[in-house]
Parts: structure tokens; sequence; C-alpha cells
């Protein structure tokens, strides 16, 4: 026992660890990550509630006027007009987006369906477009005077439909040419989700009976609901803060009808220089759409402990 003892005491030391070379590489990318995080949204963050809480113009030194922007904001019919039209885009963009790309995708993924793979790339090309690109081509569809849709129902013999000048239907306008902008990214993810759903289970259904509606709804939909929490909520949030498609489809028109939020919020910043107000009003937004991400997140927690 000794002599093994003093064989171990002897032993040469273990060579040091060598250092892996990427040992440093994920704090480089976290810390660049932070950085750039800090740079353009904390920083901007801290400046605009500053701005909040003054009567900043935009030049020259600016007042603390305290609660008054907030105040008057909410005293503001012009503001409460473009919240409520923010709101009713919201309601009919996401769950016509919904419905379309989840129909879409149950059809590309079918096994009855040909051409599965055109169809996708047919299905996400608008997503690809700017959307300024997507409110002009719909634009020039849409148009009241020279829009493709309006000559063809006057060569029918139909009148001329006020798809420019009607505020209902200006609105209804923009609420299809973002679906139909979104429809192919919304679409993947809900491909995604449905090729994950496992086999047996439509085979197990199909023996016990169940038709290709019931598989859907007693199968599919279950099976995706974390996708569709996930599209809902991008949806919900990415639709409160639509700005381009408007502007290039019809400028918020007819007049002021189809301003909203965040068109409202620019026009009193920058239009009128107002930027202590309008910082008032972006910080508003961003608690609505902080509010309404909790409340999702809460309502999906629920479902998912059922």
């Amino acid at each position: 026992m000794t002599k093994r003892a003093a064989d171990v005491s002897v032993s040469p030391p273990s060579p040091p660890r060598r250092r892996s070379k990427y040992t440093l590489a994920p704090l480089v990318l976290i810390a660049a990550n932070v950085v750039l995080f800090a740079l353009f949204f904390v920083w901007p963050a801290v400046i605009g509630l500053v701005y909040s809480f003054t009567n900043y113009t935009g030049v020259g030194v600016f007042q603390w006027v305290g609660l008054d922007n907030y105040q008057n904001l909410f005293g503001d019919s012009t503001f409460y007009d473009a919240l409520t039209r923010t709101l009713l885009y919201t309601v009919l963009f996401v769950p016509l987006n919904f419905v379309v790309s989840l129909l879409a995708a149950n059809l590309v993924v079918s096994k009855h369906a040909k051409g599965g793979s055109v169809a996708r790339v047919v299905f996400f090309i608008p997503w690809l477009l700017s959307p300024i690109v997507v409110g002009v081509l719909w634009r020039w569809m849409f148009g009241e005077n020279f829009g493709l849709v309006n000559y063809v129902i006057e060569k029918f013999g139909g009148d001329a439909v006020p798809w420019q000048s009607n505020a209902d239907l200006s609105l209804l306008v923009v609420v299809m040419a973002a679906a139909w902008a979104w429809t192919g990214f919304t679409m993947l993810l809900f491909i995604a989700a449905i090729k994950n759903v496992p086999v047996s289970y439509y085979e197990a259904a199909s023996l016990d009976g169940a038709g290709p509606w019931r598989q859907f709804f007693s199968i599919t939909l279950p099976s995706i609901a974390p996708t569709s929490f996930i599209v809902i909520l991008l949806n919900t949030i990415n639709s409160m803060k639509e700005y381009p498609v408007f502007v290039a489809l019809n400028n918020g028109g007819p007049g002021t009808s189809n301003n909203l939020l965040v068109q409202y919020i620019y026009e009193t910043g920058f239009k009128r220089g107002q930027i202590g107000y309008a910082s008032a009003a972006s910080f508003v937004l961003m608690l609505i759409l902080m509010a309404v991400a909790i409340i999702q997140l809460i309502v999906n927690r629920r479902v998912e402990n059922r």
C-alpha cells in the first residue's frame, strides 16, 4: 500500500487544459447584440420617454410639462379616432390572414394536391415585396378612375365602386392587401406545424371513420395550437403598427378617416413639430401592445395547462 501511495504521489501533473478557440465567440456575439439593442432600442426608448414629459418641438430647448401631454392625449378626439380605426383594422386583418394562411397551408401539404412546391413559391412571393410596392400594386387594381377592378366591373355593365372615396371600402382594400402580403410567411409557419403532427393520429382517426373535416378540427387545430398562438400574437402586433401599406395605398384616406395610430404619431411629431406630444402617444401604443401580448400569453398558458 505504501509503494502504491508513493507511485501516486510522484505521478506527473496533468497537462493544463487547452482553452477552446470558440470560448470567446459566444461572448462576442452576445456583446454585439447587447450593444445594438441598447443603441437602437433602449436609448431611443429612454429619450422618447423623457420627451413625452416635455414640450419638445424637435429644435431648440424644451421645458418639462409633466403629465400634460398624456392628459391632453386622453382628451383628443383625433387620437381616439385613430385608435378605433387601428383596432378595427386589427380585428379585420388578423382573422382573415389566419384563415387564408391556414387554408393555403392545408392545401399545400395535402397528399391529394398537385404542384405544392410551385404553390409555396407563388404564395411566398408577395411577402418578399416591399410594403410600398404592395400598396402601389393594390392601388392600381382598386383605383376608382384607373383601377383594373372597376374597369372589369364597368366592362360587364356595372357601376364603378368607390374603393377610395368610401372610408369603409378603402379600409377593406388595405386589409385585403395586407393579408395578401402576409399570407406567405404565415403559411410557412402553419406548414411546419402541420408536418409535425404524427401521421398515426390521422390513420387512427380514419380507422374510426372520421372524415377530413373532423380530423382537421379534432387533430390538426389542437396540434398546431402553439403555432396559432404565435401567428395571432405576431399579426396583432404588426397590424397595430401598420403604416407603409396605408400610406402607399390611400394615405389613410379618404381625408383622415383611415389614419391609424402610427400615422397619427408620425404626423403629430414630424409635420406639426410636437415631438413631446407624439412621444406620449407612442408610449400609450407601446403599453397597449404590451397589454395585448400579456393577455395572449396568459390565455395561451391556461389553454396549455388544461
